[in-house]
């Protein structure tokens, strides 16, 4: 159970362990090399174990005859012992002796140490792979156990194809399941199998870049296109000449998960994203988001006024959802009655009555909100303001004691009160019905792990119009590249905001038509801090840096 096979094999080539033939022979045959060579009795496991313990700097542990007590197997549970393929071996004064079979799976080394939620220092050792799967089969259960936490650990929605049999689709089955589990363990946020000319491509988006993870040949690309449409159970798998929507959960480890799945044909075959959608981010409260404590003052009082609309705006991928739903979160009480309308409903919120729009079927934005002021609400989520029909209700929903959440796409917030009267909607209406319009991005933040001093360049600095006293009484970070955010310098991302507060001069600014430029110095005049600024502010207290400031503010006036 390697990560990365080949470079396993490149491992015990050079330790003179395997032939170059040999592994040439073992390539002509289906499934896993390294398997074909341990049961054809080239290579043993413990030589492979012993191979990549001393490539990797690790004490090699034989765990023929371990015999291990019950109370240090109890230090790691089964579902962790299961998922990174590690067993505990025992304490040493305070460090617990974990073995593992794959020295080079850094994303297990990092992430075992988490999940244990111990303040035990963790030393791993490495063993064979055989030896290490049965003692997983000793100690945590019987081989169907293992199994199924491989190939059958996702509870799926819809049926089975029962024109294959299980045997069949085996092979495929654990090819998605762990393309999944791969996928979420390194904090993708969308998946994209594409077909190429002559190959299938992986590529996973974390921290808001591509990165290509997978190549296999083009042949695979049916039955796992297949394989995630029979888990959607609504998308059909004979229909490959229209695009096609769907939904899967799944449930990996203890985590359950939803993806949302789009299928697209192509000159090379279907093209397939699905977007993860994981339900942690609805925990999100103000200050994860990355305000600091003038906005997320102003961003709490905001939530706290009984009527009005507030707008958030920024292109597709900027966190906007993500933003709502910790709004509503944070307002969501027993004594009020939130309901939205979502296209489509990404999460399920507790507490909170959601509406699916149906285009198909009449049920729009506007028909979905008119239905929704029947219903008594005290606040209201539009998933989008879409059209001057959504909008007009929106207006008056909020002229008529309603509190109303929803997006734009506009570049940047005062840019908000143009789009809405392209809209057809009267100055008089948006300065009078809108309390708060949020422009938002995403920055990449320094990797945690390997942050170190850093320096603004020449060039950055006069982009960013940086004035030398600040900068130098500031605390510039930048990443090193490591193992854990995969030598990038980055490991997740936070959001940078311009909050446009619409107060009582602002009302009349909007009113006498000003344009967008106009309205925005004179918004910065007033306190508001664009979106740059806030940026600069993050890059100066050390959290991203200036490229990625400069990266998503390019088109922010200064």
């Amino acid at each position: 159970m390697f990560t990365n096979e080949e470079a396993v094999l490149e491992t015990i080539t050079q330790a003179g362990l395997i032939a170059e033939d040999d592994v040439a022979t073992a390539r002509k045959k289906p499934g896993s090399v390294i398997d074909h060579l341990v049961d054809s009795n080239i290579v043993s496991s413990e030589a492979i174990g012993q191979a990549l313990a001393e490539a990797n700097g690790m004490v090699f542990v034989d765990l023929a005859d371990l015999a291990v007590d019950p109370a240090i197997i109890a230090a790691v549970p089964d579902t962790v012992a299961i998922k990174y393929h590690c067993v505990p071996l025992g304490f040493d004064d305070d460090r617990l002796l974990i073995a593992i079979a794959d020295p080079s799976d850094f994303d297990s080394l990092d992430a075992i140490p988490h999940v244990l939620a111990s303040q035990m220092e963790v030393e791993f050792q490495c063993g064979s792979e055989e030896h290490i799967q049965r003692c997983l089969e000793e100690f945590y259960g019987a081989p169907s156990k293992i199994d199924n936490e491989l190939s059958g650990s996702m509870e799926l929605r819809g049926g089975v194809d029962e024109g294959t049999s299980a045997d069949e689709d085996a092979p495929i089955i654990r090819l998605v399941t762990n393309m999944l589990a791969d996928a979420f363990k390194s904090r993708t946020s969308d998946i994209h199998i594409e077909p190429l000319e002559k190959s299938l491509r992986v590529r996973c988006r974390i921290d808001g870049a591509l990165h290509v993870t997978e190549e296999h040949p083009l042949k695979l690309l049916a039955p796992i296109v297949s394989r995630l449409k029979i888990m959607s159970g609504t998308m059909s798998i004979s229909e490959k000449r229209i695009p096609q929507d769907g939904r899967i959960s799944v449930k990996l480890g203890d985590k359950a998960i939803d993806l949302r799945v789009s299928s697209v044909p192509t000159g090379h075959g279907e093209s397939i994203v699905m977007r993860i959608l994981d339900k942690s981010s609805l925990l999100l409260g103000l200050p994860q988001l990355g305000f600091f404590s003038d906005q997320q003052e102003l961003m709490e009082g905001l939530l706290k006024l009984p009527d009005g609309i507030i707008l958030v705006t920024g292109p597709t991928g900027s966190g906007k959802t993500t933003t709502l739903y910790a709004c509503l979160n944070y307002i969501n009480k027993p004594d009020r009655k939130i309901i939205t309308v979502e296209d489509p409903v990404e999460y399920q919120l507790s507490g909170i009555n959601q509406v699916q729009v149906k285009a198909d079927i009449g049920m729009t934005f506007a028909g979905a909100l008119r239905a929704m002021l029947r219903q008594a609400p005290n606040i209201i989520m539009l998933g989008e303001i879409r059209d001057e029909a959504t909008a007009t209700i929106a207006i008056n929903a909020s002229l008529t004691g309603h509190l109303v959440f929803s997006t734009l796409h506009t570049n940047d917030a005062p840019g908000a009160v143009a789009r809405l009267a392209d809209m057809g909607i009267k100055p008089f209406l948006t300065a009078s019905s809108v309390r708060a319009i949020m422009a938002q991005r995403l920055v990449r933040t320094i990797c945690g792990k390997c942050k170190v001093p850093g320096e603004i360049g020449e060039k950055e600095g006069r982009m960013l119009h940086i004035d030398a006293n600040r900068l130098a009484e500031s605390t510039v970070m930048r990443g090193d590249g490591c193992d854990v955010c995969k030598q990038t310098g980055y490991k997740g991302r936070q959001g940078i905001y311009e909050i446009f507060n619409i107060d009582d001069e602002v009302r009349t600014l909007i009113t006498e038509e000003l344009t967008t430029v106009q309205l925005r110095r004179r918004a910065r005049e007033l306190g508001m801090k664009t979106l740059r600024e806030d940026g600069i502010r993050k890059m100066l207290a050390g959290i991203t840096s200036a490229q990625e400031v400069i990266r998503v503010t390019m088109g922010d006036d200064e």
